[in-house]
Order: structure tokens, then C-alpha cells, then sequence
């Protein structure tokens, strides 16, 4: 089968155009980083709202703040906030280390990782969250689905971004 020159000269076109598209790394896991925080912070300040949790929004903050600002608005606020700066610092953290690697399966469980270190090892150690045993089941089960679906989000989004080809395709392609 024949193709015509505009054929050919558009699949060239098609080609270059989809040959330079490159994502920074770096800034991508920043903005999921950023979003990731903002989502799933806010999710967590819900969770607080609705009595699923009885960890503070802000307990990432606890070492800085004390207690009783962290209940308030602006401790909310603060608190939301310094869970965007970690969920930057962890996506930085995902691409640096799992950035390769494709599907779900990693994020889940980096998430679990995150969730193990933050309400088994080093937060209660450091005074940021209670002991396991003495948090309840619905803190308990609560900060780990948040914990988890926030690593699912941060992993996937970061894995679909470097390891899918479809869509450097050109929309002509068959």
C-alpha cells in the first residue's frame, strides 16, 4: 500500500511533536506532592471533624506548636499545611527511590511504610501521636486507609506519568 506525501509529512509531524515531550521529575512530584497534601490533609482534617480519628490534622506539627493551638483554626490551617510540606518531601522521596517501578502495588506500600513509622515507630517515640494501643481502632484503621490511599496516590500518579508510553503516541497512531 502507497501513502501520499501529506500522509508521510504528517506522521513526521506527529513524531516530532510527540518526541519532545518530556516531564521534569523533579517539579512533577512536586505538584503531586503538593496536591496529594492538600487532598488527603484535608481529608484528614474530615476525618478529625467527623470523630473517624482522634489524631489532630496538625500532628506533624505537634513538635512545633503546642497542643492547644493545633485545635484551633489557624493550627488546622498550619497543620494541613505542614502535611503538604511532608507529602512534597515524600513524592520527591517516591521518585528518588520507586520512581521506576509501575502499578499500585509500590505506592500502597509506601503508604504503609509512611503510616508504620509515623503511628508505630518514630511519632510516638517523639510525642507526635498516641501509642497504637492506646488510640482506638477507628483512629487506628482510619489513619491507615488515609495513610494508604495517599501512598496509592503519590506511587500511581508517579508511575503512570514515567512508564506510560500511550501517551507520547500520536493521536493518529492505530
Amino acid at each position: 500500500m502507497k501513502r501520499s506525501a501529506i500522509q508521510v509529512k504528517n506522521r513526521q509531524s506527529d513524531k516530532d511533536t510527540y518526541s519532545d515531550h518530556h516531564t521534569n521529575r523533579w517539579l512533577y512530584a512536586v505538584h503531586i506532592g503538593l496536591f496529594a497534601g492538600l487532598i488527603w490533609g484535608s481529608i484528614r482534617w474530615m476525618f478529625y471533624s467527623m470523630k473517624f480519628t482522634t489524631e489532630l490534622p496538625g500532628f506533624l506539627m505537634e513538635p512545633f506548636f503546642r497542643h492547644h493551638f493545633l485545635i484551633s483554626y489557624w493550627g488546622i490551617v498550619i497543620g494541613i499545611a505542614g502535611f503538604i510540606v511532608f507529602s512534597i518531601a515524600a513524592a520527591l522521596l517516591y521518585t528518588a527511590l520507586l520512581g521506576r517501578f509501575r502499578g499500585p502495588w509500590p505506592g500502597i506500600f509506601y503508604g504503609l511504610g509512611w503510616w508504620a513509622l509515623m503511628f508505630l515507630a518514630a511519632g510516638p517515640l517523639i510525642g507526635m501521636t498516641s501509642r497504637v494501643n492506646a488510640a482506638g481502632w477507628n483512629t487506628i484503621l482510619s489513619e491507615l486507609c488515609i495513610f494508604t490511599l495517599w501512598g496509592v496516590f503519590i506511587g500511581y500518579s508517579i508511575a503512570f506519568e514515567f512508564t506510560d508510553e500511550s501517551s507520547r503516541e500520536p493521536a493518529t497512531a492505530k
